[in-house]
């Protein structure tokens, strides 16, 4: 949230906004696969335990670059490189690491209350750094980022998994680029091969880089469009949390005895409507009611493709699968994504750069609905 307005603030531009959310996705589209043949290969818990610690760093150089006045564009993308070579790695091994912890039966709702979890925090977080950034200054948000991160690797270390029975045992750099190459190679067969699985991670593909970017986008939304300074940027970033901790709840819960497929369809087709509807929004109250049914749809969407992924997938590629997910949903959505929003919110204007995107996943999600047999899982 403060990375974003703090771009904004830097720049007064809504590419350069765009520019810093693609640039932190760059080590995720080139390193995604072979990370996700070293974390079939390695030790999960161990990998995510190490980039989460590389990661404090990163957010404490954040913190005091900024509380120090030396911040600047050119750091913040570094910075957000940095955070991007972690991600590429830490995205799969985290996500495949769910099922040994409550096993293959109760798959889909874990994910769908990870997922509770993470709107959790993007309702708390948004509401906290809007109060932050207004009585303390908005260095003093990656200084609460920073020390958050003691939680994390506090309850990472008290986690206890089995050691895996392979593990990557290459002589030289040279060998494990090579064992990881083909290893990514088979990975990506399996998964493009023609079936559900291929036609599942198109859809999401489409949606990850024309609808999900428009968060980043969302300072320019508040500020520019609906005349709202940090706190009420947050509020909006709030709405999008809680639309997405009830979509998530529902998904652990209620939903459990509907079919997966059917429903995740319905929530493909939902989103994109959602989003036209808030590109073109003027009035605060009325985005913040759109954005709460959006984040649930986008939410319900997101939670729904991972776990039926996850079902469809043998163990041994569930770390590629997680990395070639990560690769589309993070990746290509921040890289391709908000880079392509960023630079049309220029010319076009930001409602009709949100709406575009949309219309281009509502479209495709039409067709897909119409040529596949995803509904059916």
């Amino acid at each position: 949230m403060a990375q974003g307005w703090l771009s904004l603030q830097l720049s007064n531009d809504a590419f350069i906004v765009g520019l810093v959310a693609s640039v932190g996705a760059l080590p995720i589209v080139v390193m995604s696969m072979h990370a996700g043949a070293f974390v079939d290969r390695g030790n999960r818990i161990r990998i995510v335990r190490i980039t989460q610690s590389v990661m404090l760093l990163q957010a404490a150089a954040l913190w005091a670059c900024t509380w120090l006045g030396v911040i600047s564009v050119p750091l913040i993308l570094a910075l957000a490189v940095v955070q991007g070579m972690c991600s590429a790695v830490e995205i799969p091994a985290r996500q495949s690491m769910i099922v040994q912890l409550v096993g293959r039966d109760d798959l889909q709702p874990a994910i769908a209350l990870n997922a509770s979890g993470f709107n959790l925090a993007r309702i708390v977080g948004p509401a906290i750094g809007g109060l932050v950034i207004h009585r303390l200054g908005i260095s003093w948000c990656f200084g609460l980022n920073a020390i958050s991160f003691v939680a994390v690797l506090w309850g990472l270390f008290r986690i206890q998994l089995p050691s895996p029975d392979v593990v990557l045992e290459a002589r030289s750099v040279r060998e494990a680029y090579r064992e990881s190459t083909e290893s990514a190679v088979a990975g990506l067969r399996h998964l493009l091969q023609r079936g559900p699985v291929r036609d599942l991670l198109t859809l999401v593909t489409v949606g990850a880089i024309f609808s999900g970017p428009f968060m980043t986008l969302m300072p320019v939304v508040a500020r520019d469009q609906l005349g709202l300074g940090a706190d009420g940027y947050g509020g909006l970033l709030a709405s999008v949390g809680i639309g997405g901790l009830i979509g998530a709840l529902l998904i652990a819960g209620p939903a459990t005895h509907l079919k997966r497929g059917r429903l995740m369809m319905m929530t493909g087709l939902a989103f994109p409507v959602l989003l036209i509807a808030f590109a073109f929004t003027k009035a605060p109250n009325v985005a913040n009611i759109v954005l709460l049914f959006t984040g649930g749809t986008m939410i319900m969407f997101n939670a729904l493709g991972n776990g039926i992924l996850q079902s469809l997938v043998p163990e041994e590629f569930r770390g590629r699968l997680m990395a070639f997910y990560s690769l589309l949903f993070v990746g290509l959505s921040q890289l391709v994504g908000a880079f392509m929003l960023g630079a049309a919110a220029r010319f076009v204007g930001v409602a009709w750069a949100i709406s575009g995107g949309a219309i281009v996943s509502l479209a495709f999600a039409a067709w897909t609905l119409r040529s596949s047999r995803l509904q059916e899982l």
